[in-house]
């Protein structure tokens, strides 16, 4: 039977595999968070929205139809920063890291399944890139539950509850989970601009992408001294900061335009700056919020929604088609315009695949948003059709963000959003493998035509 067993996994592609492990991770959690000891006394939660919890917190998306706050006990906060470490850092990062301190050594299938969960094109450095994630997010989150709980003292009376909303705050922003304990996401610090900007650098840090951050380090802490070439960032790390910083700037100045004569009228320069700023940064999978976004305009909503499509980066805690691919289809376009052939940034030359990659990837995500909008207009009645994109591309993009529609939806809403929230996790590189098996070279080739496009 195991032999069986053993052969039928030795078919599954990595994708596969690496899907399988996050269900996995979603049934674990959904055990660990129906233990009566996780719940405040009395309260009692139904088992799809359990369900939903432990999907929204490996996905480190942040939708909940439960009130976190007024629902767990502070074991049940462990037990959910616990999932989140899972969800942000990757379930094949701390199974490595696991298996490391085992004295175990990692296979080459084990390589594969690594190079596969974190969108990497090379089997050598895995095991290293694995043990600097983890050592480069642990001291991010320490860092950040340090500030903030010392800034904390102020605000809660006892040392301990002021640290364990600092240490519940530092872990969802890093890893972009967009979830509290508060009751309100960051609204109680809605002037507390100190707050909003560690939670800025920590939901960047965790977003931007584990690749840029370990080139970062290299680059800050290598010998000045030493006789090697030059030190050069990669493409991925240039592409990915830039983009990264263009939407991030695009976001507060399109949200400070908009909401100029509505929700910022009457606001000093600072007040305006900072709420837009924040909901900028949080589109790119944060999910954390300092105000309602109910009190946005349409036109906003949209904008937001479109950002939080984009997602974050590749190789990261965040969801989306992902800044990298938002980045390729604009240069694909312009260059395309200008009659070029090939995609020319940073005196670097984009692989047609990655090109192809991206315009897929792309196609993919609208096609299934679209799809997802369409069902819940059928069985969410009662909701606007801009509660309903909002929510969608919150899931997809891992980010969390709501209308406060999440837990008004029908369990068949329930289920559509859960998906979304598993996909934009795994990835749609992912899933497309996932899709489509393992790779083929074909046998045989037909001769080429042209067909009229556009």
């Amino acid at each position: 039977m195991w032999k069986d067993v053993r052969l039928w996994l030795d078919k599954l592609t990595p994708a596969q595999v690496i899907s399988g492990y996050y269900l996995l991770a979603v049934s674990v959690s959904v055990l660990l968070l129906r233990i009566p000891a996780v719940h405040k006394p009395g309260v009692e939660v139904a088992f799809i929205d359990t369900v939903f919890t432990a999907v929204s917190a490996v996905s480190v998306t942040g939708l909940t139809v439960v009130d976190i706050s007024e629902t767990y006990s502070v074991f049940g906060y462990f037990v959910i920063m616990f999932i989140l470490q899972f969800g942000g850092i990757g379930i094949m990062a701390l199974g490595t890291f696991f298996w490391l301190i085992l004295g175990r050594k990692i296979g080459l299938r084990g390589r594969r399944l690594i190079m596969v969960d974190h969108n990497q094109y090379a089997l050598s450095g895995l095991v290293n890139l694995v043990k600097e994630i983890i050592k480069i997010i642990l001291v991010i989150e320490t860092l950040g539950a340090l500030i903030l709980g010392f800034h904390f003292l102020k605000y809660y009376p006892a040392w301990d509850e002021a640290f364990l909303h600092a240490l519940f705050a530092s872990v969802s922003a890093t890893t972009n989970g967009g979830m509290d304990i508060t009751g309100a996401s960051l609204k109680p610090y809605a002037g507390d601009y100190f707050v909003q900007l560690i939670n800025i650098i920590l939901i960047t840090l965790g977003a931007i992408g584990f690749p840029v951050l370990i080139e970062l380090k290299q680059y800050l802490f290598r010998n000045k001294w030493d006789q090697e070439p030059s030190f050069r960032f990669s493409l991925f790390a240039k592409l990915t900061t830039v983009t990264y910083a263009v939407l991030l700037v695009f976001g507060t100045v399109i949200l400070l335009i908009m909401e100029f004569n509505h929700y910022f009228k009457g606001m000093n320069w600072h007040e305006s700056f900072f709420y837009a700023f924040f909901q900028s940064a949080t589109t790119r999978s944060g999910g954390l919020s300092t105000m309602d976004v109910n009190e946005f305009t349409m036109p906003t909503l949209i904008i937001m929604s479109i950002l939080m499509f984009i997602g974050a980066s590749p190789s990261s805690v965040g969801g989306g088609i992902r800044t990298t691919t938002f980045a390729v289809n604009i240069l694909f376009i312009y260059h395309f315009a200008k009659g070029n052939r090939d995609i020319k940034i940073f005196k670097r030359e984009i692989h047609e695949d990655d090109i192809l990659k991206s315009l897929a990837i792309t196609l993919l995500a609208i096609g299934m948003c679209f799809l997802s909008v369409v069902i819940l207009s059928i069985t969410e009645k009662q909701l606007e059709l801009i509660e309903i994109i909002f929510e969608v591309c919150s899931a997809f993009g891992t980010t969390g963000l709501s209308l406060g529609i999440t837990s008004e939806l029908s369990s068949v809403g329930k289920c559509i959003i859960m998906a979304l929230m598993f996909i934009g996790r795994i990835g749609l590189t992912s899933f497309l493998f996932i899709i489509g098996g393992k790779e083929k070279q074909p046998n045989i080739h037909y001769p080429k035509e042209r067909v009229i496009i556009g």
